[in-house]
Formats: structure tokens, C-alpha cells, sequence
């Protein structure tokens, strides 16, 4: 697996990693991947900030602690998942294209509405027409107060309040200023 970014140590990168078909059939295969991932990001020393599992690709918001760290995390939870796919389903071959998109996230704005367009991602899509009826995502542990032991919140999300509470409503009011529409447009709340 490559990342067409450098990856730097301590910056968060928005990963985007795509299958070569469908990669999630059933609730066990999303059960199975995010403990995978949760245990990769343990081992990685990766701090998962915000994830969305759709049908064909993986959406994270993740912090290396060191270089590489991103790229290893992904590599052993696609070995972990492909183990769990052959075991339950008999699925023999590749799963992810090879290549993955990473894209660096540094600035406080950005970071933030990065976190909001990945658990938006099932909305989009017109799976759900709220983020919080889906379960493939951080979502309801960052907007909700939902315990999720992948998700690590990053200092930027603590700038939202000092309370827990008052940090997933000013997070919810991100969303609340975007309006999704059925066409998979959005269109900003005055």
C-alpha cells in the first residue's frame, strides 16, 4: 500500500481507501474491520478521530504519531480484514486497490468540516437521511457523546467547549448550518 502524500508525524491525514468491489456484505464484516482497525491504530500508535464505513470504501481522519504510521495502520487492517472476509465468506484475493488517497489536515477549520464531509458521507450517499442513523461511523461519538473506543478526540474538537456536552452540541451545530439535499448537493443554511 502507498499514500501519494508524504505523511508527517503528528499531522492528521483524511484517508480515503477504495475497494475493488464491495468490501462490507453484512454487519459482522463493519464489526470485524473496526475492531481490526481499533487494534491496528493501538499498535500503529494511529489516533482515529473519525471514520465512515461505506459499501465499496473507508473514509478516516487518523494522527501518525510517527511517519509511515498512517500507511502501516491501513496495511495491517486490510491483512486483518482479508483474514476475517476468507474466514467467514471464503473470499480469496485483494480487497483494496492498492494505492490509497491521503490528504494532510492541518488547519483548525479545515480539520473540523473534514470530520463533518466523513460522517456526512452516508447522507450523500442516500443511505440515511441523518448522520445519526448510521452506525458505520463516529459520528454518534462525536456529535453524540456515544462511547467508541476507535475514536480519540483531537485537540481541535476539544476547542469546541469544555465539557463533553458542550462540545457534541457545537459539534451537531456544524451540521445543523449544512443542508443536505436529495440530489447529493448540499447547500449552506442562511
Amino acid at each position: 500500500m502507498r499514500l501519494a502524500c508524504p505523511e508527517e508525524p503528528r499531522v492528521a491525514l483524511h484517508l480515503v481507501q477504495r475497494g475493488l468491489s464491495a468490501c462490507f456484505s453484512a454487519s459482522d464484516d463493519c464489526l470485524a474491520y473496526l475492531e481490526g482497525l481499533s487494534t491496528c491504530a493501538a499498535r500503529e500508535n494511529c489516533a482515529v478521530h473519525a471514520y465512515a464505513l461505506m459499501g465499496n470504501h473507508v473514509h478516516l481522519l487518523v494522527t501518525p504519531a510517527r511517519a509511515r504510521g498512517a500507511t502501516l495502520l491501513l496495511r495491517l487492517a486490510g491483512e486483518r480484514y482479508a483474514r476475517h472476509l476468507a474466514r467467514a465468506h471464503g473470499h480469496e484475493g485483494g480487497i483494496w486497490e492498492e494505492r490509497f488517497d491521503g490528504t494532510p489536515v492541518r488547519a483548525r477549520r479545515y480539520f473540523l468540516a473534514c470530520m463533518r464531509y466523513i460522517e456526512s458521507n452516508p447522507v450523500r450517499a442516500g443511505i440515511v437521511r441523518e448522520a445519526s442513523e448510521y452506525r458505520w461511523s463516529s459520528f454518534r461519538a462525536n456529535a453524540l457523546g456515544e462511547e467508541d473506543a476507535l475514536v480519540t478526540p483531537h485537540a481541535f474538537y476539544y476547542t469546541l467547549g469544555r465539557s463533553r456536552a458542550e462540545r457534541c452540541a457545537a459539534y451537531r451545530a456544524l451540521f445543523a448550518r449544512r443542508r443536505m439535499l436529495p440530489s447529493g448537493t448540499s447547500s449552506e443554511k442562511r
